[in-house]
């Protein structure tokens, strides 16, 4: 478990400090809007406005005797305010303050994760610029295709990244949703304007219609976004991790002087960082289907998905923030080794060129259905024999009737694969 103390910024919004301020806050915002209406004394709000406080450890102390969160913390606050206090929760429910305090929460959090987005974003851009041009296989199955850019590895990142910071965005604007709405959200013992108000207050959006509860689909796509967002860190991680391996080291992510690999083998430099990233993406999309779960409860409301949330979304929040702060730090620190880039792209000897052969041969009239085994037997040849593709080729009379030995040499030069990168990466608005 990450403690979730060592994130000042993301372990303070869900601290129980900042849990508790938030459902003062609510309160507070709930009275002033009761006394713009002439429900409660203005006087009374300014005494509740001035003394208003709570203690963490006596609202626990009553909360052991009362089995009950926000009963406990009213109650302690009473005993700061006074007489006035009869004025605060006044027509409200519990879930009024739980659920409008969450939605400050998550809202805040996403707040969090989309600045570290936006940074990542920033720093796979600089990178894709940077090996725009960096040529490097391509892999399908795990074996050689054709060459791409390392750039090219980087603008699919980047790209994906932005659709998340839209996702979250979205995501964002569905929690921010605030529910003054008492008993069982129909306003019988509540003016909708004392609603209106605290949300306006909190910036947050008034539901259109709530139960006692905010419903919790909202939070489900919350859920959802966080995990999406924590795949594709694992999805880049993956490939830094594969590209890492001793048999293929393109790509590694730092390692800084002193730091250890392995406690028996002093030579390991072990992508731990993007282990680690990949491994906590699976705690989000479990919890991601642990809100899915909470989305259908008992008519108005019911507890079973407040227990699971007091784990999932908080936990969820500080991993995410997390991976991100450690994914941030691997890209902007990442090695990369152009040489051995080069070196695997030759290691078939020329088959990466098989393509452009075949279809330059179709180009001169060839049928496919023939020059697709003629060039698959040399393939095989150059593979099993060890052999030099392009020789091959040019020690075939048949191909060489198609075409020159000049011609030949452009087949096999890598240009090709680089002629439509600034096409791309304009269209990735990354020039």
């Amino acid at each position: 478990m990450i403690d979730r103390y060592t994130l000042p910024r993301m372990g303070a919004i869900w601290s129980e400090e900042n849990k508790l301020r938030n459902w003062l806050e609510i309160e507070i915002a709930a009275c002033e809007g009761q006394a713009l209406i002439g429900r409660i004394p203005e006087e009374a709000v300014a005494v509740i406005r001035q003394r208003a406080d709570f203690d963490i450890k006596r609202v626990k102390e009553i909360e052991d005797e009362v089995h009950h969160d926000v009963i406990a913390f009213l109650t302690n606050v009473a005993e700061y305010v006074g007489d006035e206090s009869k004025y605060i929760h006044f027509g409200m429910t519990s879930s009024d303050i739980l659920d409008t305090g969450l939605a400050l929460q998550m809202r805040d959090s996403a707040d969090l994760i989309l600045e570290k987005l936006l940074r990542l974003k920033e720093l796979v851009g600089e990178k894709a610029r940077k090996y725009r041009y960096t040529l490097t296989i391509g892999r399908t199955h795990g074996i050689h295709g054709e060459p791409t850019t390392f750039g090219l590895k980087m603008a699919l990142w980047y790209t994906e990244i932005d659709r998340n910071v839209k996702r979250l965005r979205e995501a964002r604007e569905v929690v921010s949703c605030g529910a003054i709405s008492g008993a069982v959200g129909n306003f019988a013992h509540l003016d909708p304007r004392v609603e209106e108000y605290v949300c306006q207050k909190l910036e947050l959006q008034p539901c259109l219609v709530s139960t006692q509860i905010i419903q919790r689909d909202r939070h489900a796509q919350f859920m959802t976004i966080l995990a999406v967002i924590a795949s594709s860190l694992e999805k880049m991680a993956t490939e830094i991790r594969n590209l890492q391996r001793t048999e293929i080291l393109e790509a590694e992510e730092p390692f800084r002087k002193g730091q250890k690999g392995s406690s028996a083998m002093p030579h390991k430099r072990n992508p731990m960082m993007s282990e680690r990233v990949a491994g906590l993406s699976r705690v989000i999309r479990g919890n991601a289907m642990a809100a899915l779960e909470n989305v259908a409860l008992w008519h108005e409301r019911d507890l079973t998905h407040s227990s699971v949330e007091r784990v999932i979304i908080p936990d969820s929040c500080v991993l995410l923030d997390y991976m991100l702060e450690k994914f941030c730090a691997i890209v902007a620190g990442l090695v990369i080794y152009e040489d051995n880039m080069m070196e695997n792209i030759n290691r078939t000897r020329g088959l990466i060129f098989s393509q452009e052969l075949m279809l330059t041969l179709l180009n001169k009239g060839m049928l496919r259905e023939d020059a697709y085994p003629l060039v698959q037997n040399h393939a095989m040849r150059s593979w099993e024999e060890k052999l030099d593709f392009k020789t091959l080729v040019l020690q075939d009379d048949e191909i060489m009737n198609y075409m020159t030995p000049a011609e030949i040499e452009i087949i096999f030069d890598l240009k090709i694969y680089t002629n439509n990168v600034d096409y791309i990466f304009e269209r990735c608005g990354l020039d």
